[in-house]
């Protein structure tokens, strides 16, 4: 069984995977005084941990586990070639979509859209090697820029929005920033589907959700759709040991 660990800014996620199945998943607190009860809760054989805030929680699980404890890095073995030319600054949340897509998807050109602060394009070909992609500012950025970098318009949100033709400044700028990223989604998709033949198309991401209407031949993955890129990661490094 392993134990996952996903540390970003503001929370921590825990899983527990057994033979690639999600067995259960929960949100810890920032003092990590719940460690050593989570290390014990089930018979884990091994453990990653993907941090963007530093090498707290690595030091920490690494001093209580009985277990291999390893740290998301590009430097990692992973179940994909990696063809990016800055590998050390790729994003680790990138990481570990594009070992989820490569995984579930194996021998597919798979394009994973993360729906987020900012909005990531990933993509990873049939023969399993990750080129790149795209990051582009997503909702709540652009509403924060408009209001940040002007003098009198407001700061509004995608609840703002009514229709295409904004009826007052509010509705506008919610048009705007909606209608604007709905087409460039949109366009990339397309761009990437004239390169790249039988493409799949992965949402994830918390605005993965405002997309629905408009995507319908994607695919929505599972909120866990990271957790379970980091399991991948850890179950290939295992066997390659």
């Amino acid at each position: 069984m392993n134990i996952i660990f996903d540390e970003g800014n503001t929370r921590t996620k825990v899983a527990w995977f057994d033979s690639g199945k999600l067995v259960e998943s929960r949100v810890l607190n920032a003092e990590y005084n719940e460690l050593e009860k989570l290390l014990n809760e089930f018979p884990v054989q091994r453990a990653i941990v993907s941090s963007v805030v530093g090498d707290d929680l690595y030091n920490a699980l690494k001093e209580m586990a009985s277990f291999p404890v390893f740290q998301l890095s590009h430097n990692l073995r992973l179940p994909y070639k990696i063809a990016y030319t800055t590998p050390e600054t790729l994003g680790l949340d990138r990481i570990a979509l594009a070992a989820a897509a490569a995984s579930l998807h194996s021998g597919k050109n798979c394009l994973v859209i993360d729906a987020g602060t900012c909005i990531t394009y990933d993509l990873i070909t049939e023969n399993s090697v990750y080129l790149g992609g795209a990051i582009s500012p997503g909702f709540q950025m652009r509403f924060k820029a408009v209001n940040h970098f002007t003098a009198k318009l407001p700061l509004v949100s995608e609840e703002d929005y009514e229709d295409l033709i904004g009826a007052s400044t509010s509705s506008s700028i919610a048009s705007g920033v909606v209608t604007g990223i709905k087409e460039e989604v949109r366009g990339t998709i397309q761009r990437y589907e004239e390169r790249f033949p039988q493409l799949i198309t992965i949402i994830t991401g918390g605005d993965a959700g405002l997309f629905d209407a408009l995507l319908k031949n994607s695919i929505f993955a599972a909120p866990e759709f990271l957790l379970r890129g980091l399991n991948n990661i850890l179950d290939y490094h295992a066997e390659m040991l």
